[in-house]
Protein backbone atom coordinates (compact mmCIF):
# COMPACT_ATOMS: atom_id res chain seq x y z
CA UNK A 1 0.00 0.00 0.00
CA UNK A 2 3.14 2.41 -0.50
CA UNK A 3 5.32 3.72 2.24
CA UNK A 4 4.90 7.30 4.32
CA UNK A 5 8.49 7.78 3.08
CA UNK A 6 11.05 6.85 -0.01
CA UNK A 7 15.03 7.59 0.13
CA UNK A 8 16.10 9.59 -3.02
CA UNK A 9 20.18 9.98 -4.26
CA UNK A 10 20.82 13.80 -3.32
CA UNK A 11 24.24 15.96 -4.34
CA UNK A 12 24.62 17.74 -0.84
CA UNK A 13 26.85 21.07 -0.71
CA UNK A 14 27.75 22.72 2.57
CA UNK A 15 30.70 25.46 2.76
CA UNK A 16 31.70 24.44 -0.88
CA UNK A 17 32.01 20.89 0.34
CA UNK A 18 29.95 18.12 -2.47
CA UNK A 19 29.29 14.97 -0.94
CA UNK A 20 26.34 12.47 -1.91
CA UNK A 21 24.19 10.51 0.14
CA UNK A 22 20.28 9.47 0.35
CA UNK A 23 17.82 11.93 1.70
CA UNK A 24 14.33 10.48 3.31
CA UNK A 25 11.75 11.87 1.36
CA UNK A 26 7.73 11.96 2.43
CA UNK A 27 5.76 9.90 -0.26
CA UNK A 28 3.62 11.27 -2.50
CA UNK A 29 1.06 8.95 -4.80
CA UNK A 30 -2.10 9.55 -6.51
CA UNK A 31 -5.57 8.40 -4.93
CA UNK A 32 -8.39 8.00 -6.80
CA UNK A 33 -11.68 7.84 -5.04
CA UNK A 34 -14.26 5.94 -5.94
CA UNK A 35 -17.94 6.21 -5.31
CA UNK A 36 -20.15 3.07 -5.66
CA UNK A 37 -17.97 2.22 -8.61
CA UNK A 38 -18.01 5.60 -10.05
CA UNK A 39 -14.90 7.63 -10.46
CA UNK A 40 -14.99 10.95 -8.43
CA UNK A 41 -11.93 12.82 -7.85
CA UNK A 42 -8.34 11.91 -7.86
CA UNK A 43 -6.16 13.45 -4.84
CA UNK A 44 -2.17 13.86 -4.49
CA UNK A 45 -1.64 12.47 -0.62
CA UNK A 46 0.84 10.75 0.95
CA UNK A 47 0.13 6.65 1.26
CA UNK A 48 -1.87 5.48 4.87
CA UNK A 49 -5.26 5.93 6.38
CA UNK A 50 -6.55 5.56 2.69
CA UNK A 51 -9.97 4.59 3.80
CA UNK A 52 -10.01 7.55 5.93
CA UNK A 53 -9.05 9.76 3.85
CA UNK A 54 -11.83 8.92 1.23
CA UNK A 55 -14.25 9.01 4.15
CA UNK A 56 -13.52 12.54 4.85
CA UNK A 57 -13.31 13.82 1.78
CA UNK A 58 -17.52 12.18 0.95
CA UNK A 59 -18.17 13.99 4.42
CA UNK A 60 -16.63 17.01 3.17
CA UNK A 61 -19.05 16.72 -0.01
CA UNK A 62 -22.18 16.50 2.30
CA UNK A 63 -22.43 12.69 1.35
CA UNK A 64 -21.59 10.91 4.44
CA UNK A 65 -22.66 11.82 8.04
CA UNK A 66 -22.50 8.64 10.00
CA UNK A 67 -20.58 5.05 10.11
CA UNK A 68 -23.98 3.79 9.00
CA UNK A 69 -23.70 5.84 5.64
CA UNK A 70 -20.94 3.50 4.80
CA UNK A 71 -21.65 -0.21 3.53
CA UNK A 72 -17.43 -0.79 2.51
CA UNK A 73 -14.30 0.87 1.51
CA UNK A 74 -12.40 -1.15 -0.03
CA UNK A 75 -9.25 -0.77 -2.38
CA UNK A 76 -10.08 -1.83 -6.27
CA UNK A 77 -8.38 -5.05 -7.20
CA UNK A 78 -7.21 -5.30 -10.47
CA UNK A 79 -6.75 -1.36 -11.07
CA UNK A 80 -3.82 -1.86 -13.54
CA UNK A 81 -4.46 -3.74 -16.96
CA UNK A 82 -2.40 -6.72 -15.50
CA UNK A 83 -4.90 -7.25 -13.10
CA UNK A 84 -2.89 -6.29 -10.06
CA UNK A 85 -2.98 -3.75 -7.29
CA UNK A 86 -1.80 -0.80 -7.09
CA UNK A 87 -3.30 0.39 -3.70
CA UNK A 88 -4.09 3.54 -5.20
CA UNK A 89 -7.79 3.41 -6.13
CA UNK A 90 -10.72 3.47 -3.17
CA UNK A 91 -14.13 2.46 -3.84
CA UNK A 92 -16.67 3.86 -0.95
CA UNK A 93 -19.92 1.65 -1.73
CA UNK A 94 -22.69 3.66 0.24
CA UNK A 95 -25.30 1.96 2.42
CA UNK A 96 -28.56 0.94 1.08
CA UNK A 97 -31.05 4.09 1.21
CA UNK A 98 -28.32 6.59 0.98
CA UNK A 99 -28.43 9.04 -1.62
CA UNK A 100 -26.21 10.21 -4.06
CA UNK A 101 -25.93 13.67 -4.57
CA UNK A 102 -25.55 15.11 -8.32
CA UNK A 103 -23.09 17.49 -7.55
CA UNK A 104 -20.31 15.55 -6.94
CA UNK A 105 -20.46 13.05 -9.33
CA UNK A 106 -19.73 14.50 -12.77
CA UNK A 107 -17.58 17.73 -11.31
CA UNK A 108 -15.90 18.25 -8.12
CA UNK A 109 -17.63 21.63 -7.95
CA UNK A 110 -16.43 23.32 -4.40
CA UNK A 111 -13.75 21.68 -2.74
CA UNK A 112 -10.57 23.70 -3.37
CA UNK A 113 -9.82 26.86 -2.96
CA UNK A 114 -8.74 27.35 -7.14
CA UNK A 115 -12.35 25.72 -7.97
CA UNK A 116 -13.57 29.15 -9.93
CA UNK A 117 -16.63 29.97 -8.51
CA UNK A 118 -17.22 32.90 -7.00
CA UNK A 119 -17.81 33.70 -3.44
CA UNK A 120 -21.75 33.34 -3.29
CA UNK A 121 -21.61 30.22 -4.62
CA UNK A 122 -18.91 28.52 -2.99
CA UNK A 123 -21.03 29.86 0.65
CA UNK A 124 -24.25 28.21 -0.96
CA UNK A 125 -23.13 25.15 -2.12
CA UNK A 126 -21.79 24.68 1.71
CA UNK A 127 -24.86 25.96 3.22
CA UNK A 128 -26.69 23.56 1.32
CA UNK A 129 -24.89 20.16 1.56
CA UNK A 130 -23.57 20.78 5.44
CA UNK A 131 -25.37 17.99 7.17
CA UNK A 132 -24.83 19.49 10.67
CA UNK A 133 -24.82 22.87 12.40
CA UNK A 134 -22.29 23.98 14.42
CA UNK A 135 -23.80 23.42 17.77
CA UNK A 136 -21.35 23.34 20.57
CA UNK A 137 -24.28 24.38 23.54
CA UNK A 138 -23.19 25.40 26.14
CA UNK A 139 -20.70 27.24 23.28
CA UNK A 140 -17.00 26.51 23.83
CA UNK A 141 -15.23 28.88 25.77
CA UNK A 142 -11.15 28.96 24.97
CA UNK A 143 -8.65 31.26 26.99
CA UNK A 144 -5.90 32.22 24.48
CA UNK A 145 -2.72 30.60 26.65
CA UNK A 146 -4.74 27.56 25.62
CA UNK A 147 -4.52 28.10 22.38
CA UNK A 148 -1.26 29.41 22.29
CA UNK A 149 0.22 26.14 23.45
CA UNK A 150 -1.03 24.18 20.53
CA UNK A 151 1.26 24.70 17.75
CA UNK A 152 4.04 23.37 20.02
CA UNK A 153 2.09 20.34 20.92
CA UNK A 154 1.23 19.58 17.19
CA UNK A 155 4.96 20.19 16.36
CA UNK A 156 5.79 17.78 18.87
CA UNK A 157 3.16 14.76 17.62
CA UNK A 158 4.93 15.14 14.38
CA UNK A 159 6.65 11.77 13.35
CA UNK A 160 7.31 11.71 9.91
CA UNK A 161 7.58 15.85 9.20
CA UNK A 162 10.74 14.94 11.65
CA UNK A 163 12.41 12.89 9.26
CA UNK A 164 11.35 14.61 5.82
CA UNK A 165 10.46 18.40 6.58
CA UNK A 166 7.75 18.47 4.04
CA UNK A 167 4.39 17.24 5.71
CA UNK A 168 1.63 19.49 6.47
CA UNK A 169 -0.76 18.09 9.96
CA UNK A 170 -3.78 18.87 10.93
CA UNK A 171 -4.46 18.01 14.72
CA UNK A 172 -8.19 17.58 16.78
CA UNK A 173 -7.92 19.30 20.08
CA UNK A 174 -10.02 18.85 23.30
CA UNK A 175 -12.09 22.22 24.37
CA UNK A 176 -9.37 21.37 27.14
CA UNK A 177 -6.40 20.90 25.25
CA UNK A 178 -5.75 17.53 25.09
CA UNK A 179 -4.81 16.23 21.86
CA UNK A 180 -7.42 13.54 20.31
CA UNK A 181 -5.89 12.88 16.93
CA UNK A 182 -2.79 13.96 14.44
CA UNK A 183 -2.56 13.54 11.13
CA UNK A 184 -0.11 13.98 8.82
CA UNK A 185 0.20 14.36 4.39
CA UNK A 186 1.97 16.06 1.50
CA UNK A 187 -1.40 17.79 0.92
CA UNK A 188 -3.34 19.84 4.02
CA UNK A 189 -6.24 19.12 3.14
CA UNK A 190 -5.49 15.32 2.98
CA UNK A 191 -4.73 15.82 6.89
CA UNK A 192 -8.07 17.21 7.23
CA UNK A 193 -9.98 14.90 5.72
CA UNK A 194 -8.02 11.75 7.04
CA UNK A 195 -9.10 13.52 10.84
CA UNK A 196 -12.35 13.54 9.61
CA UNK A 197 -12.91 10.62 7.91
CA UNK A 198 -11.26 9.05 11.47
CA UNK A 199 -13.86 10.39 13.52
CA UNK A 200 -16.61 9.42 11.01
CA UNK A 201 -15.66 5.65 11.67
CA UNK A 202 -15.68 5.93 14.73
CA UNK A 203 -18.93 7.33 14.67
CA UNK A 204 -18.00 10.61 16.33
CA UNK A 205 -19.70 13.07 14.21
CA UNK A 206 -20.54 16.09 14.66
CA UNK A 207 -17.41 17.11 16.37
CA UNK A 208 -18.84 19.95 18.37
CA UNK A 209 -16.86 20.16 21.29
CA UNK A 210 -13.26 19.97 19.02
CA UNK A 211 -10.61 22.33 17.60
CA UNK A 212 -8.89 21.63 14.28
CA UNK A 213 -5.69 23.00 14.05
CA UNK A 214 -3.84 22.94 11.00
CA UNK A 215 0.07 23.63 10.38
CA UNK A 216 -0.57 25.94 7.51
CA UNK A 217 -3.07 28.78 6.20
CA UNK A 218 -6.97 28.73 6.53
CA UNK A 219 -8.15 28.30 3.27
CA UNK A 220 -11.80 28.20 2.09
CA UNK A 221 -11.74 24.47 2.12
CA UNK A 222 -10.42 23.83 5.31
CA UNK A 223 -12.83 25.85 7.04
CA UNK A 224 -15.46 24.19 4.42
CA UNK A 225 -14.43 21.11 6.10
CA UNK A 226 -14.18 22.18 9.74
CA UNK A 227 -17.81 23.19 9.35
CA UNK A 228 -18.78 20.13 7.31
CA UNK A 229 -17.88 18.22 10.50
CA UNK A 230 -19.42 20.69 12.69
CA UNK A 231 -16.13 21.46 14.23
CA UNK A 232 -16.91 25.29 16.43
CA UNK A 233 -13.53 26.15 16.11
CA UNK A 234 -10.44 26.40 13.59
CA UNK A 235 -7.06 27.41 14.19
CA UNK A 236 -3.77 28.35 12.04
CA UNK A 237 -0.58 28.78 11.98
CA UNK A 238 -0.65 30.67 9.32
CA UNK A 239 -3.25 33.24 7.68
CA UNK A 240 -6.50 32.49 6.84
CA UNK A 241 -8.30 33.68 3.20
CA UNK A 242 -10.99 36.26 2.79
CA UNK A 243 -13.76 33.65 1.77
CA UNK A 244 -12.08 31.16 4.67
CA UNK A 245 -13.59 34.70 6.75
CA UNK A 246 -16.59 35.19 4.94
CA UNK A 247 -17.65 31.08 5.21
CA UNK A 248 -16.41 31.18 9.22
CA UNK A 249 -18.50 34.37 9.89
CA UNK A 250 -21.89 32.94 8.09
CA UNK A 251 -21.56 29.67 9.76
CA UNK A 252 -20.34 30.11 13.31
CA UNK A 253 -17.64 29.36 12.96
CA UNK A 254 -14.97 30.61 15.07
CA UNK A 255 -11.33 31.48 12.90
CA UNK A 256 -7.94 32.10 14.30
CA UNK A 257 -5.17 32.43 12.47
CA UNK A 258 -1.15 33.69 12.83
CA UNK A 259 -1.36 31.15 16.04
CA UNK A 260 2.52 31.85 17.25
CA UNK A 261 2.88 31.51 20.58
CA UNK A 262 0.71 34.32 23.09
CA UNK A 263 0.47 35.87 19.25
CA UNK A 264 -3.11 35.28 17.04
CA UNK A 265 -5.58 36.93 15.75
CA UNK A 266 -9.61 36.02 15.70
CA UNK A 267 -11.19 36.61 12.55
CA UNK A 268 -14.70 35.25 13.69
CA UNK A 269 -16.48 33.94 16.42
CA UNK A 270 -14.53 35.86 19.19
CA UNK A 271 -17.76 34.91 21.53
CA UNK A 272 -15.27 31.57 21.93
CA UNK A 273 -12.23 33.11 22.92
CA UNK A 274 -12.48 34.47 26.79
CA UNK A 275 -10.86 37.85 24.93
CA UNK A 276 -9.52 39.92 28.39
CA UNK A 277 -8.74 43.50 26.98
CA UNK A 278 -6.89 46.32 28.50
CA UNK A 279 -7.30 49.78 29.29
Amino acid sequence: MGRVTERRRTIRIRDGIVTTRPDTLVAEEPLEIRLNGKSLAITMRTPGDDFALAAGFLVSEGVLASASDVQSIVYCAGAKDDGSNTYNVVDVRLAPGVPVPDITLERNVYTTSSCGLCGKASLDAVRTTARFTIDDTPPVRLEPTLLAGLPDRLRAAQEVFDRTGGLHAAALFSEHGELLDIREDVGRHNAVDKLIGRALRQDLLPLSRSILLVSSRASFELAQKAVMAGIPVLAAVSAPSSLAVDLAMETGLTLVGFLRGPSMNVYAGDERIALHTGV
